[in-house]
């Protein structure tokens, strides 16, 4: 496995996607920043500056800065007994999609009486260390097209499917033949990214991590350490940074988490190394540093993140956008947090909630307006796991 650009050749399926002009030219909008010099980020120090023009024509000070401080109420337990939880995915006429990192399985989550249905089991998963069956998301034809995508780590790559979601059939035969969309992402016992996520471009993105092997961060050929950005059929998008590759952002160490503000702009989570976890605002063609800087480099060959934790905080995962903030779940710090926004910098400095309530965080999904869902993930191997763990919250936050 190389890694090379030529590692995108993907297992087309008959229903295609239309890649219009208009969708080419939404794309440079997703993830442009427009924040300034020197606003007071998070734990010391300072916002990086932008270094593009693209994005919305009307900057931070016209958009509503949220409050300094917020807050987080559980609102309930929808599910419990979940088994190695990582991606979830709404479903649009009810439901959460829900996949099992180690069992290889995705299960549909009644989300008012929380009853659990295995659709079945994906097929060439291979789980070890931190890879399996990862991050999922829908369509953006799932309405039609009923196809739901996953990524997950094979016996010689990370690799994106897709899977038609048949609720007709019976429980355990639901998922029809995955068709592969894109293979040849490194993959290791560590570092396999795994968070996908469809724009509002309608592009697919993909967080990847660098398998342990440093140098493919820097590495503009390699897939490793990267955010990649690819038509629904695991093509390279039109108007990617870099010509007819996927490669959207790099030098990443380990990806976790994407989500979009109200504006169209990226914020993607990373794990660091030994001292800073990070929160990116991410820009086509941007360098996020890994393995030269761990943080805030405070120069200006790389792209400084909107906040930054110490990894005992932290360790972060999934991340949503909601109520004007952005809210990422970590891991090993086990605990919620808050990052409210003007633009693309920090408002004010992180805030903490449920700090050791329910053990690891794994995921945090958008259920809309001030409400989340939120997946712990206690039953990974490195949890301390209580009864009825796995679970889903409902949270309800300002």
């Amino acid at each position: 496995m190389t890694g090379r650009t030529r590692r995108f050749e993907g297992t087309p399926i008959v229903r295609r996607r239309p890649v219009t002009a208009v969708l080419a030219a939404a794309l440079l909008l997703s993830a442009g920043c427009s924040s300034d010099d020197g606003e007071p980020s998070a734990a010391g120090g300072r916002a990086s500056p932008s270094r593009t023009t693209a994005g919305p024509s009307s900057g931070p000070a016209a958009e509503e800065t949220p409050p300094a401080k917020g807050s987080v109420k559980v609102v309930r337990t929808v599910a419990t007994g979940l088994r190695s939880p990582w991606g979830l995915a709404p479903l649009p006429d009810g439901g959460l999609l829900v996949s099992s990192r180690d069992g290889a399985t995705i299960t549909r989550v009644d989300e008012r009486t929380g009853r659990t249905t295995e659709l079945g089991e994906v097929p060439g998963v291979s789980p070890a260390g931190e890879g399996g069956l990862l991050g999922i998301a829908l369509s953006p034809d799932y309405a039609s097209d009923h196809m739901v995508y996953a990524y997950f780590t094979s016996a010689s790559d990370n690799r994106i499917v897709r899977m038609l979601y048949d609720a007709e059939k019976p429980p355990g035969e639901q998922l029809g033949a995955p068709d592969t969309v894109f293979k040849g992402i490194p993959k290791g016992v560590i570092h396999n990214g795994g968070r996908i996520a469809f724009g509002p471009d309608g592009m697919l993105y993909a967080g990847t991590g660098e398998s342990g092997e440093r140098g493919l961060s820097q590495d503009k050929e390699s897939l490793g350490g990267k955010i990649l950005r690819m038509t629904p059929e695991g093509e390279p998008a039109p108007g990617n940074p870099f010509p007819d590759s996927p490669v959207y952002s790099y030098g990443h160490r380990n990806v976790q988490g994407l989500a979009w503000d109200g504006r169209q702009r990226l914020f993607a989570s990373e794990f660091g190394q030994d001292t800073w976890d990070e929160l990116n605002a991410i820009e086509p063609g941007g360098n996020y540093g890994w393995p030269e800087a761990e943080g805030r480099s405070g120069g200006s060959a790389f792209l400084d993140p909107v906040a930054q934790w110490s990894t005992d905080e932290a360790s972060p995962s999934g991340v949503a956008f909601a109520e004007g903030s952005v809210w990422m779940a970590g891991l090993r710090g086990e605990r919620l947090w808050r990052v409210p926004l003007r633009g693309t910098r920090a408002a004010a400095g992180p805030q903490a909630f449920l700090t050791g309530e329910y053990g690891r965080l794994r995921t945090v999904v958008a259920a809309g307006g001030d409400r989340l869902w939120l997946v712990t993930s206690d039953t990974d191997g490195r949890g301390d796991v209580k009864d009825a763990d796995d679970r889903i919250l409902e949270l309800k936050v300002t």
